[in-house]
């Protein structure tokens, strides 16, 4: 098949053809890139959409929970992300620890951000004596802000390409070879960000889901990670990680506890409601 490809690379789509570059502003002596304000944008609309949650009656954390927990989840995001793809994906990069620093070239892992965020969510409950479980069902619902923004972040690089293929659609990536590809980043915006947007929001603005612990937050594990579950198919995996030996890619793998995980949370959250009293909003939830 892939001769086939290399033989009609013509008829694709070029990346260069689209005009895009991952700088979003270039003074020469300063460059601003995309990637860097997808992770802006995702923080800060995903802020201002947590104030408007927190706001409904039954909320577990005030405002002034919510601007700690922009500040230490941001560390969680930045910190986690990067060293979750220094040991999951890439721990060569080991070899030269000051390039562990270099975010600006890209490399992050969504595990291991979600793990940076988990302690960060932890600190502050502990910290403020409120519920854990609670505030991950909240941030959970502002989470496809950050995927959605950084995978289109990832397409405008060029990274993060997906595997061969012939399909109308199909993109030759400057660093993908002369093979035209998926482009697996747009797949990964519509599921991870679009999809799992659509599904918290509907049970939160819809239904008594956040009065149900652990509802929100296993529903978005679930669409996570069924959405790059799907999409590793069409995504070509990193050197070395295509096909492990109990026969997943690295991001399949990955994917599993949170899988199970997400299972647990929603099939034993009706368990957990309680009633709820709201530390913003006036009406005592029942």
């Amino acid at each position: 098949m892939i001769d086939i490809i290399l033989a009609n690379a013509a008829q694709f789509t070029r990346f260069e053809e689209l005009g895009l570059s991952p700088n979003a502003l270039d003074l020469g002596f300063f460059q601003l890139r995309w990637y860097s304000l997808a992770y802006l944008a995702g923080i800060l609309i995903g802020y201002w959409y947590l104030t408007r949650l927190i706001a409904q009656p039954g909320a577990p954390m005030a405002r002034r929970h919510a601007d700690d927990m922009i500040f230490y989840a941001t560390l969680g995001i930045i910190l986690g992300g990067r060293l979750g793809y220094v040991f999951f994906y890439q721990p060569a990069i080991l070899e030269n620890p000051m390039d562990i620093f270099k975010v600006w070239n890209g490399g992050m892992s969504l595990h291991g951000g979600v793990l940076g965020v988990v302690l960060a969510i932890w600190y502050i409950a502990r910290k403020e004596k409120i519920s854990f479980l609670r505030i991950c069902d909240y941030i959970a619902c502002v989470v496809p802000f950050g995927l959605f923004f950084g995978r289109l972040a990832n397409f405008v690089n060029g990274e993060l390409w997906g595997r061969a293929t012939d399909v109308p659609w199909a993109i030759i990536f400057p660093m993908g070879g002369e093979v035209a590809r998926h482009p697996s980043q747009l797949y990964e915006a519509g599921l991870e960000g679009l999809l799992y947007l659509l599904i918290t929001s509907l049970l939160f603005w819809k239904t008594d889901a956040r009065y149900h612990p652990g509802k929100l937050v296993g529903t978005g594990l679930l669409v996570y990670g069924f959405s790059r579950f799907i999409v590793e198919f069409f995504r070509q995996p990193d050197k070395g990680l295509e096909n492990l030996s109990w026969g997943l890619t690295m991001g399949q793998t990955l994917t599993v506890p949170m899988l199970l995980l997400g299972f647990y949370l929603v099939l034993t959250s009706k368990g957990r409601r309680i009633r709820t009293e709201p530390v913003a909003g006036d009406n005592s939830i029942a």
